[in-house]
């Protein structure tokens, strides 16, 4: 099997948190000053404001949650996903959550076949490429998930490069955990789709991109990082 570093989902997790909780802070804190101006006997303008902080808290709390579900959903692709990973070969390494150029890269795994950058989605719905372009049930997702897969793949190969490694491609790869990927396996831009259920058979392959030493100078690079 192959060595693991990293909690896969864990970032998904703490931002999906903070970006679902903070209005909700931000309503406690005003209506901690509505109910003081209320204490000192602005009576008027005191009550307005709990009336006002209350609806935004309540309509921040439903968004809020919303949000975090969507946000612990993705982590939960992201285990889905890291779980087929390790099953590779005991030649692999995955990095789960890779900080890359200030980016967290959901995956990142270094073998043999070379080095990949594999950003998740956990979509719900079927997954189609049409005229150059990835669609949700027909329609365009609001981020390009290609676009964000070969800026990660970017960002690790130039992380890579400040540890001294160069000279060797880092492959996107996008992988939808829900494996509704139409087409199964597909080419585009550069970056290689696939359902997760492909992912094994895309690096447990005998084809050698990187010879022995230097995979094993690659490692001891990454570990010393860790």
């Amino acid at each position: 099997m192959a060595k693991v570093y990293g909690v896969a989902g864990e970032w998904a997790r703490v931002r999906g948190t903070v970006l679902g909780l903070w209005p909700v802070f931000l309503g406690v804190f005003v209506l901690g000053i509505s109910v003081a101006l209320v204490g000192f006997g602005m009576l008027a303008a005191g009550f307005a404001t709990i009336l006002a902080t209350g609806c935004f808290l309540f309509w921040s709390m439903r968004k809020g949650l919303r949000r975090i579900e969507r946000f612990f959903k993705g982590a939960r692709g992201e285990e889905h996903v890291s779980e087929i990973l390790k099953t590779l070969p005991d030649a692999y390494r995955v990095y789960n959550d890779f900080l890359a150029c200030g980016t967290h890269v959901d995956h990142v795994v270094v073998g043999p076949a070379g080095i990949f950058s594999i950003e998740t989605k956990f979509w719900t719905g079927s997954v189609t490429i049409e005229d150059g372009h990835i669609l949700l049930d027909g329609q365009l997702p609001d981020r390009s998930p290609i676009t964000q897969a070969l800026r990660e793949a970017a960002n690790v190969r130039n992380e890579l490069a400040k540890l001294g490694w160069t000279g060797y491609t880092v492959t996107p790869v996008l992988a939808f955990a829900s494996d509704t990927f139409r087409q199964h396996v597909a080419d585009l831009h550069g970056a290689v789709i696939m359902n997760s259920c492909e992912l094994r058979g895309c690096f447990d392959t005998k084809r050698v991109a990187v010879p022995p030493m230097e995979l094993d100078r690659l490692f001891s690079l990454l570990e010393n990082r860790i």
